[in-house]
């Protein structure tokens, strides 16, 4: 399994949570992230710049989609029900099944790239749902698909989704994580690798990679129902060991 793949298995943040500590410690952020073998991380603090904040509230989402003004428990509400987020939902579910990446990972890129509006445009050039370059949809591309140009295939909404899912799925591998594979989907491949292969210090891209995770951690736990396949727990009680 790829480390996109082993995040919808590992991450279930349902799971998570029903293990946060009874008493004063319960106020406290819960940070955490999950490593190239699929165990999740967790601990009451960043211990590194690999551990990102866990929403411990759907109704604190703080994520700014494109046209819309909505946050919280109205965002979850309308990506359940709109019908431009259900127009695309089959295509979401095919792209998890050929890349691996998961259907929310995509769904939470859509909602903060283009809010589902499948005509938007940059004024960089990206184009569509995931907001795609043209260059990096011909990278790609199958070759079926490279008959048509990019601009021509990137407004067709499963075609957009698909090529998205082929790009992040590389990424993630190539840089043996989510969050570095969407900061190079935001800054750019050259600034990722300019940084060491890790997180550029672009607050921008920061900001762009947390509303993502936020919103993806969200919606496993309306997704996931089973346990993930490790879980360390790190920070409330001295030489715990992993929960298998």
């Amino acid at each position: 399994m790829s480390a996109v793949s082993l995040s919808r298995v590992a991450c279930q943040a349902a799971l998570c949570l029903s293990l946060w500590p009874a008493g004063p410690a319960a106020a406290q952020q819960l940070w955490g992230y999950v490593d190239g073998a699929g165990v999740a991380h967790f601990a009451d603090q960043a211990l590194d710049s690999r551990y990102l904040p866990v929403l411990p509230e759907p109704g604190q989402l703080q994520i700014r989609v494109p046209g819309k003004t909505m946050s919280g428990s109205r965002l979850l509400t309308w990506l359940d029900f709109a019908p431009e987020v259900k127009r695309v939902q089959p295509w979401l579910k095919e792209a998890e099944r050929v890349t691996g990446v998961d259907a929310e990972l995509l769904k939470a890129i859509i909602t903060v790239e283009s809010g589902f509006r499948n005509d938007l445009v940059s004024s960089r050039g990206a184009i569509g749902l995931m907001q795609m370059m043209p260059d990096a949809a011909d990278r790609y591309a199958t070759r079926a698909e490279a008959q048509a140009p990019a601009e021509e295939r990137l407004r067709n909404p499963r075609l957009n989704i698909l090529t998205g899912a082929r790009m992040l799925a590389d990424l993630s591998r190539r840089y043996g994580g989510v969050d570095v594979a969407l900061a190079a989907w935001n800054a750019g491949e050259g600034s990722v690798r300019r940084a060491g292969g890790k997180m550029p210090p672009f607050e921008e891209t920061r900001a762009h990679v947390h509303m993502v995770l936020e919103l993806y951690w969200t919606l496993l736990q309306q997704r996931l129902q089973g346990g993930v396949r490790q879980m360390t727990l790190v920070g409330w009680n001295e030489g715990a060991q992993p929960l298998r």
